[in-house]
């Protein structure tokens, strides 16, 4: 999944976090009016979401870490990549919605309306991705888990069809050995 996909996948996921229904008159305004609904937000509800979307990004993170432990005890190098791939992310999501929650804060507390809108918006789009990011490597875990794996292969030789000495050993004809005069006839 590209970054703009992703992106835009966390713009559509985000309508449900705001838990505000939308009115039947209203049109869907798409991600403007998604905007625009958490700006309207009161700055208590915005402090409080961010402390939920905090508590529910770090529990995310642990599981993730779980599944991280899972694929190193299956000695998994493909599932291992994978999911650590998926949780740098996560590390670096989770730093930016730490920062993000701090500045909320300190415009919550200055008064900066277009600045606490704009950290919760950060917060709200971060929390979005790390649960795009927790599906990916829960994939990672599952989805290999079918392909790779202890299989038993049974071989059947028909004697007739197969030679039974090697057709990779070919061999070599005697050569007889010759050795250089002396490089000088005092030895």
């Amino acid at each position: 999944m590209n970054k703009a996909t992703a992106l835009l996948l966390a713009f559509a996921l985000a309508a449900p976090a705001w838990g505000q229904p939308q009115s039947e008159g209203q049109e869907g305004g798409g991600i403007a009016s998604e905007f625009e609904r958490a700006a309207a937000l009161p700055d208590a509800e915005k402090i409080e979401r961010s402390a939920q979307y905090l508590a529910e990004m770090k529990q995310i993170l642990g599981t993730v870490l779980k599944l991280l432990k899972e694929a190193r005890d299956e000695k998994d190098v493909i599932k291992v990549n994978c999911v650590n791939e998926k949780l740098t992310s996560i590390k670096g999501l989770m730093r930016i919605s730490e920062q993000a929650d701090m500045a909320l804060q300190e415009a919550v507390a200055k008064g900066e309306s277009d600045t606490s809108a704009h950290e919760f918006h950060k917060l709200v789009i971060s929390h979005q991705k790390i649960k795009i990011l927790k599906t990916e490597a829960e994939q990672c875990v599952g989805e290999l888990a079918f392909a790779v794996g202890k299989t038993n292969v049974e071989i059947e030789v028909d004697r007739d069809v197969v030679p039974q000495e090697d057709p990779t050993m070919i061999p070599l004809p005697d050569t007889p050995v010759v050795r250089p005069p002396a490089a000088s006839p005092y030895q």
